[in-house]
């Protein structure tokens, strides 16, 4: 079911389920990703294979579907001859998969649906969104960020997930760029130890956010699980909101190969750590899957 109450009020009343990854879920039933649209290209060929991926989240215990939007720009689409109004259409269609997904997953509880909008560098698919510094100013940021927040914001979501985000800059673009549109967000970033990715100390980052009063949560994504605990407990002490965190599996991303590397270090054994640390939003980014989100749900439910 479509939820009768806010994210925001829920956050408030205690722990929220996030999703897992799209990509490695699209991948594990067959879909080819190597694409520099990557899960956008679905979109625009297979968009039933997109809901059926929220699907399958929402079926293994997640509140919160992220939409398959993250690398989908009006740049990117362009690239592949897609015109501007095709581009509108298919992020609006990320949006609806997601509610879709929502209406057939046949449960009670409240189901929310956040429309993501990744960094600049995803549009680059040369893994610069893991470093940051574009060489672009906040302001040249925010214009690319605007009109595709417009159109995902139109789109009817319950909140806009600006994640990934590796550099400070380009998260002052961000806040910048959804005052207006009358849609909550969140905003993670992707973070190595207690850096950005782009090297910036957490306190400072997360101190941007502190009085965006869009902004309903702030935390980390796209990194190592071990980095998530000192981040949640910067993040709630700075900026007093909601923490929400969804770290990689723990293995190693190599941009080059494109290809994952490395074992893998969550386990559903760590979600009480980072409820303690204030965590109110939790769920798992790449190659964690359904199981993953399962483990994620029983511990918060045991909790």
């Amino acid at each position: 079911m479509t939820s009768t109450i806010t994210l925001a009020e829920a956050l408030a009343a205690g722990t929220v389920v996030l999703d897992g990854g799209m990509s490695n879920q699209l991948e594990s039933a067959g879909h080819d990703l190597s694409d520099e649209l990557w899960s956008a290209r679905l979109l625009t060929e297979q968009p039933e294979a997109v809901t059926e991926a929220h699907l399958a989240y929402f079926r293994a215990g997640a509140d919160v579907a992220i939409t398959a939007s993250y690398q989908a720009t009006f740049e990117g689409f362009a690239q592949r001859g897609i015109a501007r109004e095709r581009a509108a259409g298919l992020m609006a269609l990320s949006v609806e998969s997601a509610r879709e997904a929502a209406r057939r997953a046949g449960v009670s509880r409240p189901l929310w649906v956040a429309a993501s909008a990744g960094p600049y560098g995803a549009m680059l698919a040369d893994g610069s969104e893991y470093r940051g510094r574009y060489g672009l100013s906040v302001d040249e940021l925010e214009r690319f960020h605007r009109p595709r927040l417009e159109v995902l914001a139109a789109a009817g979501p319950d909140v806009l997930a600006l994640e990934t985000v590796p550099d400070a800059d380009e998260a002052a673009a961000l806040l910048r760029a959804v005052r207006g549109l009358g849609v909550p967000a969140w905003l993670t970033y992707s973070v190595a130890g207690d850096r950005t990715r782009a090297g910036q100390p957490l306190e400072e980052a997360f101190a941007l956010a502190a009085e965006a009063d869009e902004v309903i949560a702030v935390g980390v994504n796209c990194c190592a699980p071990q980095d998530v605990d000192g981040a949640a407990a910067t993040a709630a002490r700075v900026t007093g909101k909601p923490v929400v965190v969804y770290p990689n599996s723990g293995e190693i991303w190599d941009a080059g190969a494109r290809a994952w590397t490395g074992r893998s270090t969550f386990t559903a054994g760590q979600v009480k750590g980072w409820q303690q640390a204030g965590a109110r939003l939790i769920g798992g980014c790449c190659r964690v899957g359904p199981d993953g989100v399962a483990g994620i749900a029983g511990a918060l439910e045991a909790a």
